[in-house]
């Protein structure tokens, strides 16, 4: 999302860094991660580096920017630790910076910055004199909890040959069960400052250089060189390297955590690798690995994963993963008696081996797969080349277990269904137990490694319980189970986030259809569409098992009716009858949906049952460009989605009036209650509707399938495509100018308001025009944006009444047919934030400047009013007064020391401490300190849109005089 964003702050801090200028300088690759300290909001933040050691610089003197605006941190001169197993002159640094709070939620960037690169990097300009940077985000909400970032496993420098494709894959996890996704980016030297004339590997000038045919130039000969990371595993090939040297690259390792059923981004971090091609005549070993398993916790696995090479060289089969750390029971790798020290095996009369061995428990159970990345290196003899390697990544899910229930029975009396299940053999780390119903038996065994209840089963969740619970009752909501209805019932049990998941679905269990002195509704069907004449035809049947001899026949029966699909609104009642059928006529079928019951009355005109209601189809069109979709629903005690009977029958015809005809079905287990009609449609005429529904109670007693019919409704084929979306035009935007206005506002303005104009927007594959717009607004940067204003006709906003100018604002067109656009692009508004503090003041007990304040017009200014020491201030001091008081603060943390650095006050602001400070010269013992100037740090949080720029710092000096 591109953000278009009026910088409206005033208070900048420069901050200067010297660049060394090196003959020989040596920063390879590297990256940023971060751990959450309990779930605080202090982080130990990691900066791992890999050198050059053949350069005499050593890793220090960076800048870490931790990306809150206090003061960056600059690094300590680290020796290397050698890592000749990766190559000669390549070296590690991982330096734990100090732990480091952050004031509260928020996004940030926290970024390294050091001088210089490695010389000789072959895909960029100059890399001698270019900075690295590297950089890493983070997100501090409450709403999505506590999150540390990716861990990666595999060091960021791997070698290839040329003419033969190289495989790299970081061995990223998540320690908080997040999903990851991975993404090519340009490297940068700077915040936002791509290197200079980067260029991807597989660039054409690194194979004309070297006379080698691009059209041809993969490891097969067969094709153009490629480049590519895998967004799932993080796997990087490139088929095929061309010029021997040094390559950068850098890729986005994304974290991903579902909050509300929607996956978002709650960060990432950047790695900065290199590749080494060398020329050499190597063959590239090859993995096997076994297919991807999933297994419900619990089961072991014992897995061989092999390798070989083409040219008979050792080899090692390394794996990288969080399993093999997870904690309790990891994973284990070994290897046969036959590999030497490092771990190498010899190739040719059988392949190497890597045994894996893992037990997983219920704390294993989480959503997304445990990825195990495989390498395997070859060793070369002596004059063979560069060693070479291939990834493989094996994926490995561990599911929850099926809950087992005990048994179901029902009380006729109250009509509720007690639920009794086994105790959860994953109990201890479960959260809650779901429980979902359905009427109708619906027999289905999931497949492997398919967990939750999928929609289709047509279930619907009527509880929560908790995860030690062994029993639920089902009272309907109070309404009771509706008579004549099988009732049948599932359990899914739940795991925590972030790592989530759901255990497989529970074998079905049901009860027998529910027997009682009830009516049963059989037909809800609309017979005729009209506002005034509309006509619906109800029917029912006696109650099953009723007691004859004590509540004896012939029956009446009485209906009412209600507006609504299950409300009690415009209530109506029908004269009573002993038929089993009657006609609504002279009802609103056009815009109503009507709900019915039937009351029981025997012989003795005993008012005995009522049944459960049961409502009218409604059918609802939307025009789409040149197709028109039906959605349909109603609210009964039988169920419209069934195996035995699963599809819904669509009728069509010109007019509400005429005959329609059956052009098409749909199977509502598969597609729910929709349907898209585009068979012949044109934009010219009028095509009218109705649907009719199959359903079942699951009880033999009663007919089946029992057939209703929507109301009529038409539409036309919509003319237009979707609309475009809008676009913003920065240019003019009535952006608050903040010298003018903190020169003519009251220091103490407490309403705003922000004007937004827009442009219409036109396209070959969009309509150009809309009919109205929608106003979309988020409180900062980064926040969810929601509909504060819809139907606007103009091209300009005015949003008043506003505690300050901060906000984004996003907008949509809509067009005659109700369809609504993409959003548009961001455009954030600022406020005006402002903080100073005099360098001068006297407590000395004559009433004349006698506290440290941050300039205010707390008193009234102008005529009679506020005096400078006495004397009156004149118009050009108000005016410099509104341009220095405090504006947008939050809070103020503010301390003092002596010239000797000993702090001597230190200041919170709070509920009863105003932003001010307002110091009287004492200390925090209450003794007055001496005359002289002393040395102050202010922490100012200010309101402003962006999170990541609300906390500033000030330091300066003071003057006591007395």
């Amino acid at each position: 999302m591109r953000f278009l964003c009026k910088s409206l702050l005033l208070v900048t801090f420069l901050m200067g860094w010297g660049i060394q200028t090196s003959f020989a300088t040596h920063l390879r690759a590297g990256e940023i991660t971060v751990e959450r300290i309990g779930c605080s909001n202090k982080f130990q933040i990691t900066i791992t580096v890999y050198t050059n050691t053949g350069s005499s610089i050593r890793f220090g003197d960076g800048v870490l920017d931790w990306g809150d605006g206090s003061a960056p941190h600059i690094t300590p001169t680290v020796q290397n630790t050698l890592l000749p197993e990766l190559g000669p002159a390549i070296g590690t640094v991982s330096y734990k910076a100090p732990i480091h709070e952050y004031s509260g939620a928020g996004t940030y960037v926290i970024s390294y910055l050091e001088a210089n690169r490695n010389a000789g990097v072959l895909n960029m300009l100059n890399s001698v004199n270019t900075r690295f940077y590297i950089e890493t985000k983070i997100k501090i909400d409450p709403f999505i909890g506590c999150d540390n970032s990716p861990r990666l496993l595999v060091p960021p420098i791997d070698k290839g040959c040329k003419g033969t494709a190289w495989y790299h894959n970081p061995g990223a996890y998540d320690p908080d069960g997040d999903s990851l996704s991975f993404e090519l980016i340009t490297p940068k030297k700077a915040k936002n400052v791509f290197v200079d004339r980067y260029q991807d590997p597989n660039n054409t000038d690194f194979y004309a250089s070297s006379g080698i045919d691009y059209a041809t130039a993969n490891e097969k000969h067969t094709g153009q060189p490629t480049f590519s990371i895998n967004p799932v595993t993080g796997t990087l090939i490139w088929d095929a390297p061309g010029s021997v040297g040094e390559y950068n690259i850098a890729f986005l390792i994304k974290e991903w955590r579902k909050v509300g059923g929607t996956y978002v981004n709650i960060g990432y971090v950047t790695r900065d690798m290199q590749i080494v091609i060398e020329d050499c005549a190597n063959k590239r070993p090859e993995l096997k690995i076994p297919p991807d398993v999933c297994v419900i916790a619990g089961a072991s696995i014992n897995q061989i994963i092999s390798g070989t090479d083409g040219n008979f060289d050792d080899v090692k089969i390394e794996a990288f993963s969080q399993v093999l750390s997870i904690q309790p029971s990891p994973a284990t790798i070994s290897y046969p008696a036959t590999a030497d020290a490092a771990f190498y095996q010899k190739t040719g009369a059988e392949d190497a081996k890597l045994f894996f061995k893992w037990t997983t428990n219920c704390a294993h159970i989480k959503q997304q797969p445990y990825q195990v990345v495989f390498k395997i290196t070859d060793r070369p003899a002596v004059g063979g080349g560069t060693p070479l390697v291939q990834f493989k990544t094996w994926n490995i899910t561990v599911i929850g277990p099926a809950p087992v229930w005990n048994k179901a029975t029902v009380n006729i009396a109250t009509r509720n269904a007690t639920l009794t299940w086994n105790s959860y053999a994953c109990k201890n780390t479960a959260t809650a137990m779901q429980i979902y119903r359905r009427v109708n038996s619906y027999p289905w065994t999931p497949p492997t490694c398919v967990t939750g209840i999928p929609d289709f089963l047509g279930y619907t969740k009527i509880a929560d319980a908790a995860v030690n619970d062994l029993n639920y009752v089902d009272t309907n909501g109070g309404l009771g189970l509706a008579v004549g209805a099988q009732y049948c019932y599932r359990l899914v049990a739940t795991f925590p986030s972030p790592g989530g998941g759901s255990s497989i679905v529970s074998e079905e269990i049901c009860l027998d259809p529910i027997i009682g002195s009830a009516p049963i509704v059989t037909n809800v069907t609309i017979d005729k569409t009209d506002k005034a004449t509309g006509q619906v035809t109800i029917k029912w049947r006696s109650p099953i098992g009723i007691d004859k001899a004590k509540f004896p026949s012939p029956y009446k029966f009485a209906l009412s009716r209600n507006d609504g699909f299950s409300g009690k609104v415009n209530p109506k009642s029908f004269p009573l009858t002993s038929d089993s059928t009657l006609v609504d006529t002279g009802a609103n079928t056009f815009d109503n949906v009507y709900n019915y019951k039937v009351q029981l009355i025997d012989a003795n005109n005993t008012k005995l049952d009522t049944s459960a209601s049961a409502s009218t189809v409604r059918l609802l069109l939307t025009p789409k460009l040149k197709k028109i979709q039906l959605t349909w629903n109603a609210i009964v005690p039988w169920n419209n989605k069934t195996q035995k009977y699963p599809k819904h029958y669509i009728y069509r015809g010109p007019s509400i009036d005429g005959s329609l005809k059956l052009i098409d079905s749909v199977d509502v287990n598969q597609n729910l209650f929709n349907y898209i009609d585009s068979i012949g449609l044109n934009t010219t005429d009028t095509y009218c509707y109705q649907v009719m529904t199959k359903g079942s109670y699951g009880n033999k007693k009663l007919p089946e399938p029992l057939l209703n019919f929507s109301e009529r409704q038409c539409a036309k084929a919509d003319l237009d495509p979707d609309p475009c979306n809008p676009k913003i035009d920065p240019t003019t935007i009535s952006a608050t100018n903040c010298t003018d206005a903190n020169a003519g506002a009251s220091c103490g303005q407490n309403i705003f308001s922000n004007t937004l104009n827009w442009k219409r927007a036109s396209g070959t594959n969009c309509a150009s025009t809309g009919v109205s717009y929608n106003i979309y607004f988020a409180g900062q940067t980064g926040g969810e944006f929601t509909l504060i204003k819809n139907n606007v006709v103009d091209t300009f906003f005015v949003h008043s009444n506003l505690p300050s100018y901060a906000g984004c604002y996003k907008i949509s067109a809509v067009n005659r047919s109700g369809k609504e656009s993409q959003l548009s692009d961001a455009f954030c508004f600022d406020n005006c934030p402002y903080y100073e503090l005099p360098n001068v003041f006297t407590p000395n007990g004559d009433n004349c400047n006698e506290k440290f304040s941050a300039y205010n017009d707390r008193d009234p200014i102008g005529e009679g009013g506020q005096t400078l020491c006495g004397g009156k201030l004149s118009p050009d001091q108000i005016i410099d007064l509104k341009k220095k008081c405090a504006r947008f603060v939050n809070k103020v943390s503010f301390s003092v020391a002596n010239r000797w650095g000993k702090q001597v006050f230190t200041y919170e602001s709070g509920s009863e401490k105003s932003i001010y400070i307002d110091w009287d010269g004492k200390d925090n013992n209450g003794n007055e300190l001496a005359t002289g100037v002393y040395y102050y740090t202010a922490t100012v949080n200010f309101n402003v849109v962006d999170p990541a720029k609300q906390n500033q710092i000030i330091k300066g000096w003071v003057q006591i005089i007395r």
